[in-house]
């Protein structure tokens, strides 16, 4: 299978979950979408995580984004767990998790790595675009949870960034000065864009007020 690289169309799927079947790209529909898979059922690093997207839910919302969990036990796995991550996370779980026993899901987008299981998902993040583009992949180990700040935090950078001309610099946050993309060099178009101003550290670098805000 090739593998799957940024701005590539994220595959379509029909596959099960708790909340009944979904066909991928038609229950996405014009919203961005989170896709994440977790190693097992009933396993304790995966319970925080979907505790902590549960706990999410208005910030994914906020952003117009729809979280979707996936991993290779079937649908009553999932239906039982939920109970647990409901009453362990304090949580109210609100957000399909997809039943990939047959590991179509898992196969289409390489979420199977041998080196590290042969038998279970790695813990894999998709961050795909309304147009149903990739634009951001993480991997993380079994052993390692995920930070679910940094996954908003590159939310907030690909709309920001898609919406200006500017990009994101290290440690960025929503809020902080960003770089105007430097093949912008037009004057009066950086005054409009930019009524704050900038400063230019470089002729490359130019850092400005976030200008959304």
């Amino acid at each position: 299978m090739a593998t799957l690289r940024l701005g590539d169309i994220a595959p379509d799927f029909t596959q099960e979950s708790t909340a009944g079947p979904i066909r991928f790209h038609e229950w996405a529909g014009d919203s961005w979408v989170v896709l994440f898979s977790h190693p097992a059922d009933f396993t304790p690093v995966c319970t925080t995580e979907l505790g902590k997207t549960a706990a999410l839910a208005g910030e994914f919302a906020r952003r117009n984004v729809k979280p979707i969990a996936v991993s290779v036990d079937p649908v009553d796995s999932h239906h039982r767990w939920v109970g647990d991550i409901n009453d362990t996370q304090n949580t109210t779980v609100n957000f399909p998790i997809l039943a990939d026993a047959d590991k179509k899901v898992a196969d289409l987008y390489d979420m199977i790595h041998p080196n590290a299981s042969t038998t279970v998902t790695v813990r894999s993040v998709f961050i795909i675009d309304p147009q149903k583009r990739i634009r951001t992949t993480f991997t993380y180990p079994a052993s390692t949870g995920r930070n679910f700040d940094e996954i908003l935090r590159v939310i907030d950078s690909l709309q920001l960034t898609d919406s200006h001309k500017v990009a994101t610099p290290a440690n960025w946050k929503d809020g902080d000065d960003v770089i105007i993309v430097p093949s912008l060099q037009d004057p009066a178009e950086i005054a409009q864009r930019f009524p704050k101003g900038f400063k230019a550290v470089r002729p490359y670098l130019r850092i400005t007020p976030q200008p959304n805000k």
